[in-house]
């Protein structure tokens, strides 16, 4: 179960980097581009994807270190809240379905590794 975990979150951890990273580091015209992030402050924008690179660390570091792994599952379950919270965005601004599928499957995941964390799983 262990291997199991640190697969997914190695999955969970290069998808909200390379989302985090277009979010924080990308110029805002070009986020704007996608319709998600149209109407959104830019001030907005730019603190979800340092929530999402933040995430990434707190998924990973207290982990593979062993100091403080009570904060690998509260990085998890924020995660999962943020991407509930971009699915309730893509739902509301009528994207496909496959946006508010994709937002959902990630927050899943991210329960997951919550949940096997909180039970002990290293």
């Amino acid at each position: 179960m262990s291997i199991a975990l640190w697969i997914i979150t190695a999955l969970l951890s290069l998808l909200f980097v390379a989302a985090g990273f277009m979010k924080t580091f990308r110029p805002i015209a070009e986020v704007r581009k996608m319709p998600w992030a149209a109407e959104m402050a830019s001030s907005s924008i730019r603190l979800i994807g340092i929530s999402e690179l933040l995430g990434v660390v707190g998924l990973i570091v207290p982990q593979a270190t062993g100091i403080a792994q009570v904060l690998t599952p509260i990085a998890a379950i924020c995660l999962a809240v943020l991407m509930i919270g971009g699915a309730r965005t893509h739902q509301k601004l009528g994207d496909p379905r496959s946006a508010v599928a994709t937002t959902l499957v990630l927050a899943a995941l991210a329960l997951v590794v919550a949940v096997g964390r909180l039970a002990g799983v290293n």
